[in-house]
């Protein structure tokens, strides 16, 4: 008996997340003596979330452990690269193909779209907010309590992927190699009946290189509170963190910018402020302004709108076929680096020039599986989040 209602690896892997019509179709080919045939696939979106002129590939990681083995090939942009829904002419962008007999592969379709379309809404949410905040205020991942914990690793590696610096859960940590963050919770406060004796017992217990975050906002003012953890830790404290319930905040720009005056004025210029709760975009620009060092942002991040990628063969034997609303034939992405614009053509065509600068263009899909075996070192989660973060600062509006 299953304790958790999550799926196996072998589960996934062998199709058994898939939708049942694949099964049917799967069925049909075999006893039509079509299941052989050869299919070129390729993955697009038709639109962005919200109206986002940009989104993050992520997920194709996990993508290709689904794929190896399998007789297929499979081509993809880089993961973590900032892509449009629609090049320069308008056409729709295939962020990944695959390619090979479709009875093989059909059955991986659906949960080949789940790895893709979450971890990339959640990457360019967080990417998004990287891009908000830019590069001076920490922004930390406190997400995965509202979210399925079968999941709590991919949203902290994705999120990370997207320019976090850090996450707080112990399994999304473990998967991106970095330590979690986290001080304490109201819980602690409460069962220690003291502000004042939960901030000491922290510090006691606690190994040395966890930064000193008193949470100040349990029992009286937020100001108060400040004043009372700076002159309970001294030059320990490293930070302060509201967390006020959003029915309870008044204006939440005016508490930090007390907290700040408060603090500054009696010497602790150095603590940072730290703000977790409801956090958005609107809000994370608003309260940067008012002073915020850093962000917890929790479920406007794990919650994110899904990229809705499709599937759809464009190819059959070599033959250009394609549904309506779709382009037939096989395609290659072409990217000035420059301009970070993007063309899309068939394959068959040679590189273009970029149309606003002339520079030579690059491809973005190139082969990361051939025959089931994957055939690409893939990078580090380091090299992945540094890759998105450069691209960034290349894009002048969300």
């Amino acid at each position: 008996m299953r304790l958790f209602h999550v799926a196996s690896d072998e589960e996934i892997k062998n199709g058994g997340t898939t939708d049942i019509y694949f099964v049917r179709t799967k069925r049909i080919l075999e006893a039509k003596g079509l299941a052989s045939k050869r299919a070129y696939a390729e993955v697009t979106a038709s639109n962005l979330p919200k109206g986002y002129g940009w989104g993050v590939f992520c997920g194709l990681e996990e993508a290709l452990r689904l794929f190896e083995g399998y007789r297929v090939n499979v081509r993809a942009m880089a993961e973590g690269t900032v892509f449009r829904s629609h090049d320069q002419m308008g056409f729709k962008v295939p962020v990944m193909t695959v390619e090979g007999p479709y009875g093989e592969y059909c059955v991986l379709e659906t949960p080949m779209l789940g790895l893709l379309c979450e971890a990339s809404g959640i990457a360019t949410a967080a990417a998004r907010m990287r891009k908000l905040a830019g590069g001076e205020k920490t922004l930390l991942s406190f997400g995965i309590r509202r979210m399925h914990p079968a999941i709590s690793p991919m949203i902290d590696r994705a999120i990370y992927i997207g320019g976090f610096d850090a996450v707080s859960s112990l399994s999304g940590a473990k998967i991106i190699g970095k330590d979690p963050v986290g001080t304490m919770p109201h819980a602690l406060i409460i069962l220690m009946g003291s502000q004042v004796e939960a901030w000491k017992a922290f510090d006691e217990v606690i190994e040395k290189d966890a930064p000193r975050v008193a949470l100040i906002d349990t029992y009286y003012d937020e100001k108060i509170e400040a004043v009372m953890a700076a002159e309970s830790l001294g030059d320990k404290l490293y930070g302060v963190r509201l967390d006020t319930p959003g029915s309870r905040r008044g204006d939440f720009k005016e508490i930090v910018r007390e907290v700040r005056w408060e603090l500054d004025a009696r010497g602790f210029k150095e603590v940072k402020i730290f703000v977790s709760g409801g956090i958005d975009e609107e809000a994370l620009v608003e309260l940067s302004e008012a002073g915020v060092d850093g962000f917890g942002v929790g479920t406007s991040i794990s919650n994110a709108h899904t990229i809705d990628f499709a599937l759809d063969i464009v190819e059959i034997e070599g033959r250009m076929v394609a549904k309506r609303g779709k382009l037939g034939g096989r395609k290659q992405v072409w990217r000035c680096r420059r301009c970070v614009q993007d063309l899309v053509k068939l394959i068959t065509e040679d590189p273009p020039k970029c149309p606003k600068c002339g520079e030579l263009m690059n491809p973005l899909l190139k082969e990361y599986i051939i025959d089931g075996e994957v055939v690409q070192n893939l990078p580090t989660v380091d090299e992945i989040r540094n890759y998105v973060i450069e691209q960034l600062k290349m894009i002048d509006s969300l």
